[in-house]
């Protein structure tokens, strides 16, 4: 009986809360409050695989393009939107799709979890297959050390069932489905040298802390990237993609889900509906969107951590003509600015948030020019489409963007933790 109830106050929540504007992972905490085993009641009925995908940065995409390329297929997919990767979160996009009755009609499950949290989920149902992009330095706040990382993608790893696929050309993550492959069919994901050099900075994996120079099976090599254009070689003649937005971790992300999507639909697998599934993909939200507005073009960067802007400001052909830069208290310590390589950046417009004086001194100290500070994200917004210009670029944090998104009219997010 609990199931049923927890369905039922959930779906009437998320209802109500969607009315309001956006979405919330509150339905989800409350069908988790009423029935704890909501999980494994709904997602633990499925009698065909499921999936977790999951890493430093690149889970969103690669997610986003792991499930565009299996429904090209003709798959029944069970997805978390990108964001909702706490339990939370993940509760709250099953309220909407599963009945009254904790049954869900999909095919297979892809849900994207987050790197802390994710083991917890895995307790409650096991993944049949993982699939890591990374292992990458992030805030101090979240995670001291790409170790401690390590250490929580393990956990997950252990409790998987099947299959592990990881960036084989980061070495932490290398060696983590290394660690597992007496158990697990373990492959790796490789890139050409000609694709590593095609970023200024490359992966920007976190240092290797490892000391095995084993490789693991290859799944598929990237052989080259550049702008939106890739190709991927899965052990026959390459075949090229168009990515739903330029940049070499991108054309990883997309490596990497094409290469999984091989592992499940095995001799069902066809390359050119794989390419075409990406090729027609957008972007993912925050990572190099362009919203329409007010008859301009805003493209929004969210900058999560350093390799996530810095990965995103590589990516660019040119210095962006306008650039407001907006960060909160959702980055609680921006120190980690100072390490970001802010070439690509030739002036910036406008500065918002609570950290628009932390932002006004880097770009202080790198001689880097910079317009008005206002720190209302409102006043900012309003003061940066009425310059010059219909094409434009917002830097914001996770918070920032949510925030955005919600002001230009964009609904359609759960809530979660990006």
């Amino acid at each position: 009986m609990l199931t049923p109830l927890a369905v039922l106050v959930g779906k009437a929540l998320r209802f109500v809360l969607r009315l309001r504007g956006g979405g919330s992972a509150v339905p989800g905490r409350i069908a988790l409050m009423i029935q704890p085993k909501f999980l494994q009641k709904t997602l633990g009925r499925m009698s065909s695989g499921i999936y977790f995908v999951s890493g430093s940065n690149g889970k969103s995409t690669t997610t986003a393009m792991l499930v565009r390329v299996l429904r090209e297929h003709g798959l029944r997919v069970l997805s978390n939107p990108a964001g909702g990767n706490l339990p939370q979160g993940l509760a709250s996009a099953l309220l909407a799709d599963v009945n009254l009755l904790g049954k869900l009609q999909h095919d297979v499950a892809i849900l994207e979890v987050d790197e802390a949290y994710g083991k917890l989920i895995a307790a409650k149902v096991a993944p049949n297959g993982l699939l890591l992009t990374n292992i990458q330095l992030d805030q101090l706040n979240r995670f001291h050390s790409p170790e401690e990382v390590f250490d929580y993608l393990d956990d997950l790893a252990t409790l998987t069932t099947d299959l592990i696929m990881v960036n084989g050309s980061d070495r932490n993550t290398e060696r983590l489905a290394l660690k597992h492959s007496q158990r697990l069919s373990a492959h790796g994901v490789y890139l050409s040298q000609k694709a590593l050099k095609s970023a200024a900075h490359g992966i920007l994996a976190a240092p290797d802390f490892s000391n095995d120079d084993s490789n693991l099976k290859l799944a598929a090599t990237l052989e080259t990237a550049k702008g939106t254009k890739a190709t991927i070689s899965l052990g026959a003649k390459p075949f090229a993609i168009t990515l739903p937005a330029p940049g070499l971790h991108y054309a990883v992300d997309a490596a990497l889900a094409i290469a999984f999507a091989k592992q499940i639909l095995v001799e069902k697998f066809s390359e050119t509906m794989a390419a075409k599934a990406i090729s027609s993909l957008p972007a993912v939200y925050g990572r190099g969107e362009i919203i329409e507005t007010r008859g301009q073009k805003l493209e929004i960067i969210m900058m999560k951590n350093l390799p996530s802007l810095q990965a995103n400001l590589d990516a660019l052909d040119v210095s962006p003509k306008r650039v407001w830069i907006s960060v909160d208290e959702g980055t609680p310590d921006p120190s980690w600015i100072y390490d970001i390589d802010l070439g690509k950046l030739s002036k910036v417009d406008v500065i918002s948030g609570t950290k628009t004086y932390q932002w006004a001194t880097r770009l202080a100290y790198e001689g880097i020019k910079f317009g008005k500070l206002i720190e209302s994200e409102s006043d900012a917004l309003e003061y940066f489409l009425g310059l010059p210009g219909d094409e434009k670029t917002a830097i914001v944090n996770y918070e920032q963007m949510m925030w955005l998104r919600k002001k230009l009219g964009l609904l359609d997010l759960e809530g979660g933790n990006g």
